[in-house]
């Protein structure tokens, strides 16, 4: 891999406290910068590849709705009914 020299400009007094900032860590301000680079492209590729399958997943959902592919709102209101009785059930059992 090669490497590539990164200049840019930051106040002394932000320059200081960041480099004993990273000395406190027994790192160099290099390191620490080369470590949060590292993590933001990280954090983005898996943002990425959250966002790719959650789109996939609706995509699913609403190829399945699409086709028929359905539970009746009544079905669904009658199971959250008996969840929700559970529930109190054991809420009322647990006092």
């Amino acid at each position: 891999m090669s490497e590539a020299t990164f200049t840019f400009r930051v106040d002394e007094s932000l320059k200081n406290e960041f480099s004993a900032a990273a000395k406190a860590r027994d790192l160099t301000g290099a390191q620490l910068l080369r470590a949060f680079m590292r993590d933001v492209v990280r954090q983005r590729q898996e943002a990425a590849e959250h966002d790719a399958w959650f789109r996939r997943q609706v995509q699913i959902g609403l190829d399945a709705a699409n086709a028929g592919n359905v539970i009746p709102a009544t079905e669904v209101e009658a199971e959250a009914a008996t969840w929700r009785a559970e529930t109190r059930r054991r809420l009322g059992d647990s006092e």
